[in-house]
């Protein structure tokens, strides 16, 4: 059973065939633990930035104990019976609507592709690991409401090194890992409502009531996503546990919105204020990014993403927060340069050859870093291999891996796996040329001539520190700067999603068969019409009518009782 949403769940018992209380599951149920988080940071470009996380610690293992774990308190059941059903080490989705400009935004916290994203490791105890996935992707379709049943075997790719896990464990084996992307996936209140139920508030309390459609929406940028992955408890492992991290990254355009770049607040940008935390949570703050503003106080500084940057925290905990009126209404009136970024275009003319070209620039002053840049490209774009060419500074820049596994017509996709290094401050192009491929008439979407959506090239890469980082294991640090673990303190990991591509196939005229159907039911309808028409119709004889003064005169004969005129 679950809580009730905005109030306290009440204990959970299970009761034994002899009359007895199960206090052990009681005392599982009771060692959850639920924090959120809400990190606002005002943008150079004057939009404004604001990640929710919500992280939920449940001390139990599906795996192990799969025939134990009946109850739920602050874990929602809905997932926890599909990571036992399907054996699921790993789970990371994400929906997204629109594009991070990472130039004009820096680093997001967690990163995310246009569209949906699904990644998923599983359990190495698994037979099918294909049927497994096709039968996940149809249940996180139903329980998220998207099109995730659209993912098969044609967009589906295992890669061998691009994509770690986040969590426990060692298995790297990347026959266990599935990653498909939809790239044309819409995001909208459908995907929103479900996420939001996940929440063990739901949207009635706590940091969720920001959540408000019409505003998350009306943005530049929107993305929420659902993480899954068993981690530690403490920095010596002794105690392990299931953690559901759900985020969600917007990011406002307050001047096209009419209401100016100098000032934002809380009620501007969601239409409502916090009136407070969630009973359930353990730990829920604010944190505003005031790096260019000083004066302010509550100061903490945290290393994010190799910068050190400057926020001021409000517990939400505190009831004194929120002072007499019981609400919150934060108000601040008036980046650095991202060290990776990357972008992809497609070149060429016609609708027979083209190139795709993928630019990685380097901005560290004096640091070189290798990245690994994966590609996944659909069977329909046959890629010329031997045409690969990867250039640095005009100079060639020979990748120390490569992994390519070729595509089957209908069956899957290209993938294509390089490891590069990037020299300081420059720029890396890796190009390959391609030939389009003409489909089947009934393969082509609706709207062929739209053009056929190519998911992001995903670049990863541990990236040079500006500043000393510390690494050490602690509760008490931002949500937004644990995810990804890391175990150099000069460097950091980043991963980087390039712009989706709209390519153009060879469309045939569809307005041609279209015609042609026309013409021939028309001829039909004719032909057979006539000819059924003369098969069935009956012939009489119609006798010629009498004159109108003979008719009159029949008539007045016909009263009078006389003879009628022939």
């Amino acid at each position: 059973s679950r809580g009730a949403e905005g109030a306290a769940a009440p204990p959970v018992f299970t009761w034994l065939s002899d009359g007895t209380k199960d206090s052990e599951s009681f005392t599982a149920a009771a060692r959850d633990q639920f924090q959120e988080e809400l990190v606002i940071r005002p943008l150079h470009s004057g939009d404004i930035y604001a990640s929710f996380q919500f992280r939920t610690l449940w001390d139990t293992d599906f795996l192990q104990e799969r025939q134990k774990v009946s109850h739920y308190r602050l874990f929602p059941k809905s997932l926890g019976q599909v990571l036992s059903k399907f054996s699921v080490r790993e789970l990371h989705i994400s929906f997204t609507q629109g594009f991070w400009r990472t130039m004009q935004w820096g680093q997001p916290f967690i990163p995310s592709p246009p569209g949906a994203e699904l990644w998923v490791w599983f359990h190495d105890t698994v037979s099918d690991v294909d049927g497994n996935w096709k039968e996940l992707t149809n249940v996180l379709s139903g329980i998220f409401c998207a099109s995730l049943n659209f993912i098969d075997l044609t967009n589906t790719v295992q890669p061998s090194a691009s994509f770690k896990p986040l969590g426990l464990g060692n298995a790297t084996d990347h026959r266990f890992l599935r990653y498909a992307t939809l790239p044309r996936e819409i995001v909208c209140t459908e995907n929103l409502t479900p996420w939001k139920k996940l929440l063990p508030c739901g949207s009635k309390a706590g940091l969720s009531v920001l959540l408000k459609s019409e505003k998350l929406f009306h943005s530049s940028f929107h993305s929420q996503a659902v993480h899954i992955r068993p981690v530690c408890q403490d920095e010596q492992c002794t105690s392990k546990a299931w953690e559901l991290r759900q985020t969600l990254n917007v990011v406002f355009d307050l001047y096209t919105s009419g209401q100016g770049k100098k000032e934002w607040s809380l009620f501007k940008m969601f239409s409502r204020t916090l009136t407070e935390a969630c009973p359930l949570a353990t730990s829920s703050k604010v944190y505003v990014d005031i790096t260019d503003n000083p004066e302010v106080k509550l100061k903490q500084q945290t290393v994010v993403l190799g910068d050190r940057r400057t926020y001021s925290v409000f517990d939400l905990t505190r009831a004194e927060m929120f002072g007499q009126l019981r609400s919150l209404n934060l108000l601040l009136r008036d980046m650095l340069r991202p060290l990776l970024h990357a972008e992809r275009y497609v070149a060429g003319f016609g609708l027979q050859t083209g190139e795709i070209h993928t630019v990685i620039y380097n901005n560290h002053p004096y640091r070189a870093f290798p990245v690994l840049l994966m590609d996944s490209v659909p069977w329909y774009l046959q890629l010329y291999i031997h045409t690969l060419t990867v250039t640095s500074k005009s100079r060639d820049n020979k990748p120390s891996y490569i992994h390519y596994q070729p595509a089957k017509d209908r069956h899957r996709p290209h993938l294509l796996e390089m490891l590069i290094q990037l020299p300081p401050h420059s720029m890396t192009e890796v190009t390959v040329q391609f030939e389009r491929a003409l489909l089947k008439w009934t393969e082509y979407t609706p709207d062929p001539n739209h053009g056929f959506y190519v998911g992001s090239s995903v670049v990863s890469a541990l990236v040079p520190s500006m500043v000393a980082m510390n690494t050490n294991f602690t509760q008490d640090q931002p949500l937004f700067s644990s995810f990804v673990p890391v175990k150099e303190e000069s460097s950091y990991f980043v991963r980087v999603y390039t712009e989706p591509l709209l390519v153009n196939l060879p469309t045939p005229d569809f307005s041609m068969p279209y015609n042609v159907i026309c013409l021939t039911c028309t001829v039909v309808a004719v032909g057979y019409g006539s000819f059924y028409n003369l098969l069935t119709r009956t012939f009489q004889v119609d006798e010629p009518s009498l004159p109108l003064a003979k008719r009159l005169a029949n008539l007045i004969r016909r009263i009078r009782g006389v003879p009628l005129l022939a």
